[in-house]
């Protein structure tokens, strides 16, 4: 299994990285592939990529604030959850 993940908070700064730390460690503790993409204060980092998109079975997005070019994912099964439950439920998450 392949998922991405965007995460973005209001400020930009902590969360937003904190999320993506405790999806890629959950996802390797389950042996998932995942690739995510941080949308904070400094801007895009690690852009996912039109392959990586197209080969995702699932697309995980925060949703306490937009994501930028959330179009890119129209077609694929999305989860949108809190930045908080990104980092508390993180284990969860990639069970589910």
């Amino acid at each position: 299994m392949k998922v991405i993940a965007v995460t973005a908070c209001p400020s930009g700064v902590a969360h937003t990285y904190m999320a993506a730390e405790a999806l890629e460690k959950a996802a390797k503790q389950e042996g998932i592939e995942i690739k995510v993409e941080t949308q904070g204060s400094i801007g895009i980092e690690n852009e996912l990529t039109q392959e990586d998109i197209m080969s995702a079975d699932v697309v995980i997005l925060t949703k306490d604030m937009g994501i930028k070019n959330e179009e890119r994912f129209k077609g694929k099964t999305i989860v949108r959850v809190g930045v908080s439950d990104a980092i508390k439920k993180a284990p969860a998450l990639m069970k589910k």
